[in-house]
């Protein structure tokens, strides 16, 4: 029915995508043209902090509608003030520049990193990177990924990208020439799978960057906002970067990210950076109205006691069908399957009415709303765990 009714063909074919059609959501669950009802722990990739369509996002986006979309970057605007001062106060950066999507943020963090090193360090331009990492699709954040896939794909890659390894100190120093100006990293890789950086090795990373006279960048677009468990994930661990990049969550669902900076780092001149709907008020009233939700104490506790809850059912879930350990932090999980059956675990959650994601063949990743609940949480392990012993992919050991 679907495919008859809506014209798929009209849209580029870059990914390979289930023929189900969304028409509504509403806190944890999706429905379809056809009424079918889904439990969504993928959220858009970690984009809806507050699940789909909640009220405060809503009434902020009708609200703001009715007053100002953009003036254009040309003129201040009171709610990308208004956020940008939220941010500021809330993670102890000093300047803000408002984009997009979490690419152009990154890419903006790229700018700002060189243009620091053409004042300050003789010309260095060279980013240290990390395999596995992932930092957006532009020409310039996908060459600073450290994914395979990417290597064959649009050459020549913009240079200056050599790739360390993650929680391997001695890679990183191994890098360090007079080109280099910064050292970017996800302290959790997600599109690798879920994959922490230790908090030892962020503190070692900190000491030595300031040692060498190196910036260091965050990149936050996915463990940002909350989904840790903390609004930003280093505040947990203890280690403030120069530079660190938010996306998916910021807008709740809407498209918006933002590059935060020290006053040191923040080195632009007029006409060095800019966009023509970065900061419009539509997009900066809804990161407003998220942030101020997402940043409360209590809120960011119930974060990390729903992460807890969640990570211990899925090792449980692990022990009885012999797969392996559970990775992340906060609302960011993973589940080591130890064999690639992800993509039909994936398919048969989808046909049970649970959505799934799989960043890697042999591991499941979890992103629910932050706000979700344990009935939502039980229901979900519930699911996975008659997809195990049905499907008979993984060995049930109890």
């Amino acid at each position: 029915m679907t495919a008859a009714i809506h014209p798929f063909d009209t849209l580029m074919d870059i990914t390979a995508r289930p023929p189900v059609v969304f028409v509504r959501g509403e806190g944890g669950w999706l429905w379809d043209d056809s009424g079918r009802r889904y439990l969504d722990f993928v959220q858009g990739w970690a984009v809806n902090s507050l699940g789909h369509s909640p009220p405060a996002l809503a009434d902020a986006l009708a609200a703001q509608a009715r007053k100002l979309l953009t003036p254009s970057p040309a003129f201040y605007n009171a709610p990308s003030l208004r956020l940008a001062q939220l941010l500021v106060e809330s993670s102890g950066f000093d300047q803000v520049f408002f984009a997009n999507s979490g690419a152009e943020a990154n890419e903006g963090a790229i700018k700002l990193a060189r243009k620091y090193g053409t004042l300050h360090r003789g010309g260095a331009h060279e980013i240290i990177t990390f395999a596995g990492a992932f930092h957006g699709r532009t020409l310039a954040t996908m060459s600073a990924c450290g994914k395979k896939a990417f290597e064959p794909l649009f050459e020549p890659k913009v240079p200056g990208f050599p790739k360390a390894t993650l929680n391997d100190l001695a890679s990183v120093e191994r890098l360090i020439t007079d080109n280099t100006v910064a050292v970017m990293l996800e302290p959790i890789q997600g599109e690798a799978g879920v994959w922490p950086a230790t908090d030892a090795f962020l503190h070692e990373l900190r000491e030595l960057t300031m040692a060498r006279g190196l910036l260091l960048i965050f990149d936050e677009i996915q463990t940002g906002v909350g989904r840790t468990g903390h609004l930003f994930h280093h505040q947990g661990v203890g280690v403030t970067p120069d530079i660190m990049t938010l996306g998916k969550g910021i807008g709740g669902g809407v498209p918006l990210a933002a590059l935060l900076a020290t006053r040191e780092a923040s080195c632009f001149a007029h006409g060095d950076q800019g966009g023509t709907f970065n900061g419009n008020p539509l997009m900066c009233a809804a990161g407003a109205a998220i942030v101020e939700q997402v940043r409360q104490p209590a809120f960011l506790k119930t974060v990390r006691d729903n992460g807890q809850y969640l990570a211990s059912e899925l090792q449980r879930i692990s022990a009885r069908h012999g797969l392996g350990d559970v990775r992340g932090q906060g609302l960011l999980l993973a589940l080591d399957l130890k064999r690639p059956i992800g993509a039909a675990i994936v398919a048969q959650a989808l046909d049970e009415g649970l959505l799934l994601n799989a960043p890697q063949p042999d591991a499941l990743r979890f992103m629910p709303a932050l706000n979700v609940s344990r009935d939502e949480i039980t229901q979900v392990i519930a699911a996975l765990d008659s997809i195990l012993r049905r499907s008979g992919a993984a060995r049930c050991v109890s």
